[in-house]
């Protein structure tokens, strides 16, 4: 699971650049970087809940 959702991310901010997926902000190509944003986020929370 722990490799799946940076793969999962990778696509979207991909898939974001040739076509926006039009979710609230994430309506033009160049709101690719917010994806990137969560994905850091999701990683530090994964850091910080481990044993």
């Amino acid at each position: 699971m722990s490799k799946i959702l940076p793969a999962l991310l990778l696509l979207a901010m991909c898939v974001q650049v040739i076509k926006p997926l039009g979710l609230p902000g994430l309506r033009q190509r160049r709101d690719f970087w917010k994806i990137a944003v969560f994905a850091i986020a999701v990683m530090m929370v994964t850091v910080l809940v481990r044993p």
